[in-house]
């Protein structure tokens, strides 16, 4: 379920939040309460030297969730103020924490020297301000990020096609990699949508979170929402911040984009504004995704198939992890991004498939791309830090090295003759790099660097003379310190005397507290005495405090020097960053061409030919997922065709067989070749031609959703009823056991109906799975259905699945061979067989019950006539209770009675 967030403080102007209580804080708790004020859906970090604190009730919610001590901190109003914090070095992993859990973070830095404030006043306050609000779709930090998954902001506008017709835009933006992309769907496409793009957080009007007709839609998705007041959202505003954040008199350049796309984009871009506040991500310019550009895949759908996440929401054991043979984060991102919306453009497939057969027959190229790519670093996320000036050295060395990688894949791939168009393509784009930015990050930057750049000491020594110049006189200072140690020692004549420092002290002389003021007697009128210690006492110098001086200054003016290097670096990095993007993008195609073909190699999977037919004809298929799992535990997966095929319509194969002859698994398994051979992937079967699918449907398994009143059945019909309205003749419908919520005539009606209305209708292209063996019937007047049945083996008793999929029709269901396997317990397997044949038997003997295909309707089937009373039966030991009066039994009668009920008991 969705957790939606009203966002005030995104959502509004400042001057609208009411005046907040001062009367009686303190000047600190003051500016905080003031802050807090400003951001009141925010949870407030307020730094305060080394740790990030929290106060009221955001304490008490971080205590929560974060698993940290509350305590106390002065009064407010009469009451204890609660509060808990956490040191600044380990706050990215308590955001991340807090990020998961769905709250906002508002980042309140010290933007003042404390000796400033100090200057001002004893009781003024250090300045603080919000640098930037962390919410779970504009984080960009590493640290917060999974490397494999896209953190999209998905914004929606919409736009009014009739008076019940709308169509919604979508702005799917990442500011961690600057991925910006829209696209405009129908009302009933917004949920599949949605589902394809995943995104971490939704931004819309609040007349459209309002909006009755879409409440499900919003409970459905795990993003967080923020809703903004419609007035911030009107489109003229919005055609002006796309204008501005490219610099950009006119979107003409762009392309066409509706009003809905662009009041997305809009709404996305102002979310950023006022999240990132004076930062402004590099973005790449927006790029319209065409309407069927690719596969319609449902929201129900992608759950049931587990394309990128299980049912349970884990990335293993769903398709993309059995298919993940990346090598970069960038490329198990596009991976992910290519699986969630397979092409329907054959040109594109093609050039896709023909990049990863190259790859495939050449083993050492293939190597060798691999083996570089290895090597490269995220550099789209680096650069996106870059451009929101929260960049560290590492990031810079990470675009360098990133770069260097390109250049060497571009040379390889150039040296090879005659290559596919796509391989070609990019070829020549990781070949055109900027080798003087490359050399000149090769040059300014050391070999060990810190995270952030405010450590300073990553500026090789040799790339600025006068940093080199500065870093001389600091190390030659700290020489001249340890010979003012050694000499102050030796003056004493304690051994034990150290000159330290802090940042409260600056340099201090500390010496044991044993020895104290005896031991520096003699230079007492050159030493000034600054603190007494439980176990020291710390004194400073006059020769001291000159020193501290000129080391402190070169120590400020390293760093000063080195933060404007850093900057002028930092700049020509952005001055290249559209190249450097594209640069990222190559790589990240690269990577999956070559995952491509490492697992076509590895699990001796073919490339299917996909056209613009009605053909599904696939030889000796297997479920990727399933066999990954058996070849794990060292089994083989039995392979099955399945032909579709249809010239103007499609086929429905209709499949029965008991459960755990895998039904399930074959109707899976086709609907996932379907996918792989439209991302451009081969496949798992010995040889597969698929004509393009323009939406996919998958009904499988069971599912409830109390939490908005829907039984298992109520899912499976409203699945159902999505399916059976939108599929089209090019579509492939995977449907299993409609009709099985429901009593057996209710159900058995339905699932018929089903069955007729996409053979007749829909016209598609379907396997439909069914315990009602009664409807193989129908293979005889659909002329586009046929029957197909799981094998199945008996041998001394039990029963043997086979997993080969086989013309014809199931003899039996096996479920009471299934519910005893499963383990339950012998004496119900046995009661449910002795009610099984009694039922059988009276079916058989019912007469005048007329043959279910002989029937034009299931409407016309009359209540079956009640069965007749069984005769009573002989009850030798009901014979022999009643002849027993317990209370007239001796202790002796009594144990011949019990002796003689086992007898008649063994002899029944």
């Amino acid at each position: 379920m969705a957790r939606s967030t009203a966002a005030r403080q995104i959502a509004s102007s400042p001057e609208a939040a009411p005046a907040p209580d001062l009367s009686g804080a303190t000047p600190m708790m003051a500016q905080y309460i003031e802050i807090k004020a400003a951001n009141p859906d925010c949870l407030l970090f307020y730094r305060m030297g080394d740790f990030y604190e929290l106060f009221f009730a955001d304490a008490e919610t971080a205590s929560r969730a974060l698993g940290i001590v509350l305590t106390k901190r002065g009064k407010h109003g009469g009451a204890d103020i609660p509060m808990c914090g956490v040191p600044v070095e380990r706050a990215d992993d308590y955001l991340s924490r807090l990020i998961a859990l769905g709250h906002r973070v508002a980042v309140c830095e010290q933007t003042e020297d404390p000796a400033e404030a100090k200057r001002r006043g004893p009781k003024s306050v250090v300045r603080r301000e919000v640098v930037r609000l962390v919410t779970p779709g504009t984080i960009t930090e590493d640290r917060l990020l999974d490397p494999a998954r896209a953190n999209l902001l998905l914004a929606i506008g919409r736009r009014k096609l009739s008076e019940t017709a709308h169509a919604y835009g979508l702005a799917a933006v990442d500011i961690s990699t600057g991925r910006f992309s829209l696209s405009e769907v129908s009302g009933q496409e917004l949920s599949g949508a949605i589902s394809r793009h995943d995104p971490r957080e939704i931004v819309l009007s609040e007349a459209l979170h309002a909006d009755p007709a879409l409440a499900r839609v919003w409970q459905e998705t795990r993003a967080a929402i923020v809703p903004l007041p419609q007035g911030e959202l009107e489109p003229a505003a919005a055609e002006r911040r796309i204008r501005e954040q490219y610099g950009v008199s006119t979107l003409e350049g762009f392309g066409q984009f509706s009003r809905a796309e662009i009041a997305a984009a809009g709404a996305a871009l102002l979310y950023i504004a006022r999240t990132q506040l004076a930062a402004r991500p590099p973005l790449q310019v927006p790029t319209r995704e065409a309407g069927g550009a690719t596969l319609s895949i449902d929201a129900a759908t992608r759950a049931n198939l587990e394309l990128t996440r299980t049912l349970s929401g884990e990335r293993q054991g769903s398709l993309l992890d059995a298919i993940d043979r990346t090598v970069t984060a960038n490329g198990a991102r596009l991976l992910a991004e290519h699986l969630a919306g397979p092409l329907t453009d054959l040109a594109a497939i093609a050039r896709r498939q023909e990049a990863v057969a190259r790859l495939a027959e050449e083993p050492c190229l293939r190597g060798t791309l691999r083996d570089t790519l290895a090597r490269a670093p995220d550099i789209a996320r680096a650069l996106s830090r870059t451009g929101l000036g929260r960049a560290g050295p590492r990031d810079l060395a990470a675009i360098r090295d990133g770069l260097d990688v390109a250049a060497a894949l571009g040379a390889r791939l150039g040296a090879e003759p005659d290559l596919p168009d796509a391989l070609a393509r990019l070829a020549r784009r990781l070949a055109r790099i900027d080798a003087d930015l490359v050399e000149t990050l090769r040059a300014a930057l050391a070999d060990e660097l810190p995270l952030n750049r405010r450590d300073g000491n990553f500026v090789r020594a040799g790339y600025h003379p006068e940093i080199d110049e500065a870093r001389a006189l600091g190390q030659d200072s700290r020489k001249v310190i340890a010979a003012l140690q050694a000499r102050y020692a030796e003056e004493t004549g304690c051994r034990t005397l150290r000159i330290k420092h802090n940042n409260m002290l600056g340099y201090f002389i500390e010496v044991p507290q044993s020895v104290g003021e005896a031991c520096l007697k003699g230079l007492m009128q050159d030493f000034v005495h600054r603190q007494t210690m439980v176990d020291a006492m710390r004194f400073t110098s006059v020769e001291l405090g000159e020193l501290e001086s000129k080391i402190s200054g070169a120590s400020d003016r390293v760093l000063a020097l080195e933060s404007a290097v850093f900057e002028d670096l930092a700049g020509r990095v952005l001055a290249g960053a559209e190249a450097i993007a594209e640069t990222a993008e190559a790589l990240a195609r690269l990577d999956v061409a070559a995952s491509h073909a490492e697992l076509a190699v590895e699990l001796d999977w073919r490339r299917p030919v996909v056209d613009d037919s009605l053909s599904f004809a696939v030889t000796a298929g297997r479920h990727p997922v399933v066999e990954a799992a058996l070849r794990r535990q060292g089994e083989a997966f039995i392979a099955n065709d399945c032909d579709l095929s249809g010239d103007t319509r499609g086929r429905i194969r209709l499949i029965t067989g008991p459960n755990m002859g895998g039904k399930s698994t074959f109707l899976r398994q086709n609907a996932l070749i379907a996918v792989l051979a439209q991302i451009g992937s081969f496949v798992p079967a010995a040889e597969a031609r698929i004509g393009r699918v323009d939406r996919l449907f998958s009904r499988v398994g069971a599912a409830d959703d109390l939490a908005r009143g829907h039984s298992t059945f109520m899912v499976e019909m409203v699945e159902t009823a999505a399916i059976l309205n939108q599929a089209t003749r090019r579509s492939l419908v995977i449907l299993d056991e409609i009709g099985r919520g429901t009593a057996t005539f209710d159900g058995l009606s339905i699932a018929w109906a089903c069955l007729e209305h996409l053979h007749e209708s829909n016209a598609c292209r379907a396997l439909f799975a069914t315990h009602f063996h009664e409807l193989t019937a129908l293979g005889q007047r659909l002329a586009r259905l046929d029957n197909a049945t799981l094998k199945v083996a008996e041998h001394r008793g039990e029963v043997v699945f086979l997993h080969e999929v086989v013309p014809g029709v199931a003899e039996r269901s096996y479920g009471l061979q299934v519910a005893r396997l499963a383990g339950l317990p012998a004496a119900v397997v046995a009661r449910a067989g002795a009610i099984l044949k009694g039922l059988e038997k009276a079916e058989h003997d019912r007469p005048g019950r007329p043959r279910i295909d002989d029937l034009p309707l299931f409407a016309a089937l009359a209540p079956p006539p009640p069965p007749p009373e069984p005769e009573p039966a002989d009850d030798a030991l009901g014979l022999l209770l009643d002849a027993i009066d317990p209370d007239a039994l001796t202790p002796r009668e009594a144990l011949d009675a019990l002796y003689r009920l086992k007898r008649a008991r063994a002899e029944a």
